[in-house]
């Protein structure tokens, strides 16, 4: 396989099928409470093996796969996001999107989470709250970071538009004084969060979900 067809491969949804249908089988086993707050999107969602300790007393619900896309999400949504009905949705992706792997340009991924935001909007209401994470820097993808922070700033554009989308900037504290990313926060890889990357992520996403939520999110 050349690289072009490994990045046509990557780029198809259904790469992430098999793992889709271990939540469908995860959640007939054991069914989600519903009014969750859902959090999905890629690797960086899926890792996060402590969120729900993380967001306590919040109610949580981590549904993310692979290294998806935000189309991918998109494209998932009838079995891993409206069965759930959640209350709230916090979407991770983009760095996968604009790897070396991926032909998206900046503009499309930032047309992506467009129409990852409609699809919900159409499917669970104008007033469902959706919050956009910031694309993240790392030390792996350092020389796709211009793209990135171009990709955030459309992001930024795009919540200004919707009262009741919010963009979430977990990438600026994840930067040194040079403007490079902090590889105390990642694995061995230099693209995967460790502890302390997981930990200043909280520190960001939870108050903001707890001042815009509080008990209204408890079990």
């Amino acid at each position: 396989m050349g690289l072009g067809d490994l990045k046509r491969w990557m780029a198809r949804p259904r790469v992430w099928e098999r793992e889709i249908r271990r939540f469908e089988r995860i959640d007939r086993a054991h069914p989600p409470a519903p009014s969750a707050i859902l959090f999905t999107g890629s690797s960086s969602i899926r890792f996060w093996s402590t969120l729900a300790a993380d967001m306590r007393p919040l109610y949580v619900l981590n549904r993310g796969f692979g290294g998806a896309h935000a189309e991918h999400v998109t494209y998932f949504a009838d079995r891993i996001v409206y069965t759930r009905a959640p209350r709230a949705i916090v979407l991770y992706a983009g760095d996968n999107d604009l790897g070396r792997l991926s032909p998206r340009s900046v503009s499309g991924v930032v047309e992506d989470f467009e129409d990852f935001v409609a699809a919900m909007r159409e499917r669970l209401g104008a007033e469902l709250p959706i919050y956009l994470l910031s694309i993240k820097p790392t030390p792996l993808r350092a020389s796709q970071w211009p793209r990135m922070e171009r990709a955030n700033q459309g992001l930024v554009a795009l919540a200004a538009r919707d009262p009741h989308l919010h963009y979430v900037d977990v990438a600026t504290p994840m930067l040194d004084g040079h403007g490079r990313a902090r590889r105390e926060l990642f694995r061995w890889d230099g693209l995967h969060l460790n502890g302390a990357g997981y930990a200043l992520w909280t520190s960001i996403v939870r108050p903001r979900l707890l001042a815009d939520f509080g008990e209204e999110a408890h079990l």
